[in-house]
């Protein structure tokens, strides 16, 4: 029976995550217990109690005699963000690439064949999970306790970011895609070659790539219209 109990927190856990990961379960959204107890066929201590997991991990936020809420993704938090997502990649892609042992090389191959087979099948949520776990595994490597939280938090809000705009059928977003992967390439090379300095560079590179297909999202693309011109050309541009 203990053994039963174990197994549906550690599979409630695991499904709140990809529902939270792919926005399924929207930021800043109510968590019934009720529905969540039934849904997973819990009783409320030990859904209670899974729930206290992910508040730890960062896909949650508890308060006091209020429901559970999905971590919103507020002004402040985007801005932090963006300001702390290149330092905290470098560092810990600098770490993985003296710390990684064959054993998560391997794993991380695994990975990367995983998210390409995504890529080709259009599977947005699947390159989206499949993406959070190969950088999760590269925070595993740095083998950093100080790190590695920061790091699933941060991946927690990439993966949500990510949910929001990308398409397969977007063929700008889908060409930087394929970027991603090699430079996923990339750093399975320079891990396991121990070049700390490169796989460092590459993850500033790779931010940048992010950082590129976000803003080409939320900016939206001006009208081809000249400096100056007069209203009547506007009208008829």
């Amino acid at each position: 029976m203990a053994d039963t109990s174990r197994s549906r927190k550690a599979n409630c856990a695991e499904d709140l995550r990809r529902r939270i990961l792919t926005q399924e379960l929207e930021p800043g959204s109510t968590l019934d217990e009720t529905e969540l107890a039934a849904a997973y066929e819990m009783s409320r201590p030990p859904l209670r109690e899974t729930l206290r997991q992910l508040a730890g991990e960062g896909y949650v936020v508890l308060r006091e005699n209020r429901a559970a809420q999905v971590a919103p993704m507020s002004h402040k938090s985007l801005r932090n963000f963006f300001v702390v997502a290149p330092m905290i990649y470098s560092a810990v892609s600098r770490l993985a690439a003296l710390h990684a042992t064959r054993a998560q090389v391997d794993r991380l191959r695994a990975l990367q064949a995983q998210f390409r087979a995504a890529i080709r099948e259009g599977d947005t949520a699947g390159r989206a999970l499949t993406n959070e776990r190969f950088h999760a595994l590269i925070g595993e490597m740095a083998d950093n306790e100080y790190l590695l939280p920061s790091l699933r938090r941060l991946l927690i809000d990439h993966t949500r970011i990510g949910m929001t705009f990308y398409s397969s059928r977007n063929r700008s977003l889908a060409s930087r895609q394929e970027v991603a992967a090699d430079q996923h390439d990339q750093f399975i090379d320079l891990i396991e070659a121990g070049d700390a300095d490169g796989a460092a560079a590459l993850a500033i590179a790779h931010w940048e790539l992010s950082r590129a297909e976000i803003e080409s999202f939320v900016t939206p693309p001006g009208l081809d219209i000249p400096l100056g011109a007069s209203p009547s050309a506007r009208e008829t541009a």
